[in-house]
């Protein structure tokens, strides 16, 4: 049997009224904001710089997406809640998404072969000049030029590097102080990826990315398989990163944050040894509990006179058994709530001069509670967690690819959205009221007209968000 496809679509009427659906409405599209993306990697750069990192072998006179395209695409497509590579086999007729990249026609008229007449974009995949998955995320270190398909090598030590530059860049003067924060998370897995082992603690197949992060800015995102100790790589990370942040800033004072599954000797005596001070979890255990036993009790008492959570602290000099080489400061939180004894600790190379205990736990040490959210931001709502190609090189690609996908909102928040009310809102916030604009679009010879759409109900707002880009200065041009 023939099947048709609808081209009318009749829907329940409005009174006397019929209600018809057509497609019909000419080139429209439902991302007009993401113009604003376009203005703000304009003006800082942050995906020319991202995409520097990456070597192209292939044959100039061959190629119709160069890589800075290809990345442009791919990174605002992440930006505005395309979460796969297959989304872009029907994205490439999106004239709007095309002006965004940076296409001279946004109407793929241009194209040299026939059949992609009308598709100014890369698909997932085809020739080895345009193609995207097996020729960007796929391509082994070794690729080159006389390569057969995947010839756009990424340069894992100058991307690790960028996350740093552009966190160091965000900044007008150095601070005088910097918390970097360290932490863990799952990325669940549901196929036989490279790397996959079954995690104990999260009760499924992933994998165990380490995540730094200083307030919201994310300095690294690397993946790791999850058959490994949670703080594994840290000290590598340390030093790297340290190393980087004082090359620009000498005299900035650094504060390493995490919880207890990064309360290493290792850690802890790098830190001591290159004058950066800690601020770690402690995982309790007998001999601390008794330490403030009396602090518990007192808690108690508190808690039964007055029905209400109750907590104290104390300050003491503390060293395991056989794990750590020289006692330490160790600040105990006891609490009593309704559900019982509440007992935390944490270790720090912070002094009593410096700060007291109740600010130690209370302001230092539960800010980084900030940082979970962070990670969760960018699983959630930039598809941190689409790690489904077979090696674990791809899967951390596609990870960076969320990872500037965040630096760039992260900088549309920092800058665009500064003074407005949406100054501390989340992605999928900034994308639904700033990004998602119905707008229709007509290319002429000299102009691209974009007409948005009048009931968009936030138009003061992106008029703010527009002024604030427009005043940030032009970065320089390269020779």
């Amino acid at each position: 049997m023939t099947e048709c496809i609808a081209t009318e679509f009749d829907f329940h009427p409005l009174q006397r009224r019929k209600v018809i659906g057509r497609f019909d409405g000419g080139a429209i599209t439902s991302d007009a904001g993401g113009l604003l993306l376009r203005e703000l990697e304009v003006k800082t750069g942050l995906l020319q710089r991202f995409s520097d990192c990456f070597t192209d072998h292939r044959d100039p006179d061959l190629i119709e997406h160069s890589v800075l395209e290809l990345i442009k695409q791919r990174v605002f497509g992440l930006c505005l809640g395309y979460e796969d590579l297959n989304d872009h086999d029907e994205l490439r007729h999106d004239p709007l998404l095309a002006v965004l990249v940076g296409k001279a026609d946004p109407t793929g008229n241009d194209r040299v072969r026939q059949r992609d007449k009308g598709k100014a974009l890369a698909g997932k995949s085809g020739a080895p000049t345009e193609g995207w998955s097996n020729r960007l995320e796929l391509t082994p270190p070794g690729a080159n030029a006389g390569s057969r398909y995947k010839k756009i090598v990424a340069s894992c030590s100058s991307l690790e590097r960028f996350f740093v530059d552009a966190f160091l860049e965000s900044h007008a003067k150095p601070p005088e102080e910097i918390v970097l924060d360290f932490d863990a998370t799952d990325d669940p897995l549901y196929g036989h990826q490279l790397g996959r082992f079954f995690q104990g603690y999260y009760k499924c197949y992933c994998y165990l990315p380490l995540y730094v992060f200083c307030g919201q800015h994310l300095l690294c995102a690397k993946l790791r398989p999850s058959d490994i100790d949670g703080a594994a790589g840290t000290v590598g990370e340390l030093r790297r990163i340290v190393g980087r942040i004082r090359e620009s800033w000498p005299q900035v004072r650094i504060l390493i944050r995490g919880d207890s599954g990064f309360c290493r000797e290792e850690i802890m005596r790098w830190c001591e040894e290159n004058g950066v001070d800690f601020l770690l979890g402690l995982a309790k255990n007998g001999r601390l509990k008794a330490e403030i036993i009396d602090e518990m009790q007192w808690a108690k008492t508190a808690f039964e006179q007055s029905g209400e959570a109750a907590r104290a602290f104390k300050d003491f000099a503390y060293q395991t058994l056989e794990s750590w080489s020289r006692p330490r400061r160790v600040v105990g939180k006891a609490e009593y709530l309704k559900k019982g004894e509440n007992p935390r600790f944490v270790v720090t190379s912070l002094s009593r001069d410096a700060i007291a205990a109740r600010p130690l736990y209370e302001e230092k040490y539960c800010a980084r509670g900030r940082m979970e959210n962070c990670i969760k931001e960018q699983q959630l709502f930039l598809f941190a967690d689409r790690t489904s190609c077979a090696t674990m090189r791809a899967n951390q690609l596609r990870l960076w690819f969320s990872s500037v996908a965040y630096v760039l909102l992260q900088t549309l928040r920092e800058v665009g959205l500064k003074g407005t009310e949406l100054e501390h809102a989340q992605c999928d916030t900034i994308r639904l009221r700033v990004l998602k604009i119905g707008a229709q679009i007509r290319v002429t010879f000299r102009k691209v007209w974009i007409a948005l759409a009048e009931s968009y109900p936030w138009r003061s707002l992106f008029a703010e968000v527009w002024a604030n880009l427009r005043r940030l200065p032009s970065r320089p041009v390269p020779d």
